[in-house]
């Protein structure tokens, strides 16, 4: 069968090329559901979550989920505990992944992919935002400081002691300044919350 043969070749392509495909980019190429239906039975793709599919032989990576996230919601950026754990600044292992989205942006359904979501204004969701390439795909996450601001300011959802854990090791790590946490607290408007931690943590440094 040349033309399923000359699909699979283009589908065996796509995924050395992307690490992570989304159903609809397989169609763009002319790839059909149908040709990655054998391509998953004949063990050539596996399907990771709804519509996204990778080769059997991948590497996975430590944040193997933050890319299927991230290819499943390209728009949102991975933030709090997520964040967190992804600049090693916690040993917390979330259950779910933590996304910012705008305010207008479609709510993820609950699927495949476990996710938390958190709704921000459109200027904290542009701030300090670093894109990380994680098995062929771009990840957004938050930066350092700006994560850990965004913990103070959603402590009530993951707690106090999360908060304070990924500013102690921030510090620690020298991850971040105390000056670059004190603006990003400033910008989201957490300065008197955070800054008795702050000083205590930096009165001996």
């Amino acid at each position: 069968m040349p033309g399923l043969r000359s699909q699979r070749e283009t589908a065996r392509d796509l995924l050395a090329a992307g690490g992570i495909l989304r159903l609809s980019e397989f169609r763009e190429a002319g790839v059909t559901a149908a040709t990655l239906s054998r391509m998953e039975k004949d063990g050539e793709v596996v399907r990771l979550a709804r519509g996204l599919y990778q080769r059997p032989d991948a590497d996975l990576d430590a944040h193997h989920t933050l890319a299927e996230a991230a290819k499943r919601f390209p728009k949102a950026v991975i933030c709090l505990v997520s964040a967190l754990a992804f600049h090693g600044l916690t040993d917390q292992l979330p259950a779910k992944v933590w996304l910012a989205i705008g305010r207008n942006d479609w709510t993820p359904r609950p699927g495949d992919i476990p996710v938390r979501t958190l709704r921000f204004a459109d200027d904290l969701l542009a701030d300090s935002v670093g894109t990380h390439v994680i098995e062929g795909v771009p990840v957004k996450v938050f930066g350092v400081a700006k994560t850990i601001a965004d913990c103070f300011r959603h402590r009530g959802r993951i707690g106090l002691p999360v908060a304070l854990e990924g500013l102690q090791e921030a510090l620690r790590q020298r991850k971040a300044t105390p000056a670059e946490i004190a603006r990003a607290a400033e910008t989201g408007g957490v300065a008197t919350v955070i800054r008795p931690y702050l000083e205590a943590l930096t009165a001996n440094g």
